[in-house]
């Protein structure tokens, strides 16, 4: 009889019949330089880490944080003209000692970005608005254990428009010994695209899929991509094929890594 796949919020773990789910988040920004009314030339990287107290309950919306308004439990983060979609929650990463959800980064990238990243319990899709436009490249984290999962540029709000990029993205879980986590470790994704883009649409099976370091203006992704080792053989999926798209992401990226 097949094993059922993982659930991000709910169930069992991995080794039982069911698997317990993703779930909740937190995010943090850091702008190197923001324009108001063009294209942002400069990368801006967005690591949920303070929408929520931390844990929490895998149940706050994102909402207008990034976008001078609040999340849904009326947190505020820095104005950068960036909203999202209405099923947009901000996800509990497990760290040592601390079990919020079935999802962690295992200790590797950014130390400052380990405790919450961006998923959706309804829908196929959640989207990311930046209205006044970014260009050069966009590029993100990412963890899904048994689905695929998809990532598409567009020069309109919401999806619409003209399609300047995509992803796909492949089921790239594997272990992180210490965390409590199936949907561990991240592995990198980034495209470089032409023209002004306005929203990002991130599409996969709720609550099967996690984002986090969504970085615009550039095709690798946040302040510091996934540390050399991750557990393996696992090489990085993920790399989308698009419209300009760079196959010569730094070397610290583009390689399989492993726990040390």
């Amino acid at each position: 009889m097949p094993s059922k796949p993982a659930l991000p919020i709910h169930g069992f773990r991995r080794n039982k019949a069911a698997y317990s789910g993703v779930v909740g988040a937190v995010l943090v920004a850091s702008a190197l330089g923001f324009g108001a009314t063009s294209a942002n030339a400069a990368v801006v990287s967005l690591d949920f880490e303070d929408i929520a107290p931390y844990p929490n309950g895998n149940n706050v919306f994102i909402q207008e944080f990034y976008n001078g308004g609040t999340s849904s439990i009326g947190t505020s983060g820095p104005d950068l003209g960036i909203s999202f979609g209405d099923n947009a929650l901000l996800i509990c990463l497990n760290e040592v000692g601390t079990s919020c959800s079935n999802t962690s980064r295992g200790g590797l990238g950014d130390p400052a970005s380990q405790k919450g990243a961006l998923f959706f319990l309804s829908g196929s899709e959640t989207f990311l608005n930046y209205a006044s436009g970014f260009d050069t490249g966009f590029s993100f984290n990412y963890v899904s254990f048994s689905f695929n999962g998809s990532v598409g540029v567009y020069d309109g709000l919401n999806g619409t428009g003209n399609l300047l990029a995509s992803l796909n993205l492949t089921p790239n879980a594997g272990s992180c010994p210490g965390f409590d986590a199936d949907f561990c470790p991240f592995s990198p994704s980034g495209v470089l695209f032409p023209g002004t883009a306005k929203s990002i649409g991130f599409g996969g099976v709720a609550n099967q899929i996690v984002f986090d370091d969504i970085t615009f203006g550039s095709d690798i992704p946040g302040p510091g991509p996934e540390t050399d080792t991750v557990p393996g053989p696992l090489p990085l999926l993920g790399l989308g094929v698009a419209f300009g798209y760079s196959r010569k992401l730094r070397k610290r990226i583009s390689g399989s890594h492993k726990l040390g």
